[in-house]
């Protein structure tokens, strides 16, 4: 074994860190048929997992989380280390979106010392149109 690695593995040990989000996906207004993606970027120690869920709301309020990509032809999710070390980012990628699209995605981090979650919502329209320009609290999306 190299000391470089007993090195990278001692420092691991000592200065291990849930996840945490480094930056969040961000909420989508589209239209069907456009292509959107949403982006997740988490950092922790030891270098965290990433996957993607849809929550689906149920009956009475009951939420289930739909695993990503599950079967989903026009979804594709991809991850990759970085851009710092400890860091990864993930995207999940929707071409053609549909209205069955629409919903609360989130990314999902985990690794040995713990969990964090950061979650956006895909609104999807039939028409340019019928996206605000502002949102709720009057700012400019």
């Amino acid at each position: 074994m190299c000391l470089e690695d007993d090195t990278e593995n001692t420092f691991s040990q000592q200065f291990a860190t849930g996840p945490s989000i480094v930056t969040p996906p961000k909420d989508i207004w589209n239209v069907t048929g456009a292509q959107i993606y949403l982006s997740c970027e988490v950092l922790g120690i030891p270098t965290p997992v990433l996957i993607w869920n849809k929550i689906i709301q149920g009956q009475y309020g009951v939420q289930r989380m739909e695993l990503l990509p599950g079967d989903r032809e026009n979804l594709a999710i991809q991850t990759r280390g970085g851009p710092e070390k400890h860091e990864v980012t993930g995207w999940v990628l929707i071409s053609p979106l549909s209205k069955e699209d629409a919903g609360e995605y989130e990314c999902h981090a985990s690794n040995s010392k713990g969990e964090a979650t950061a979650s956006a919502k895909i609104t999807v329209a039939d028409a340019l149109h019928e996206i605000p320009i502002t949102k709720d609290d009057g700012a400019e999306l």
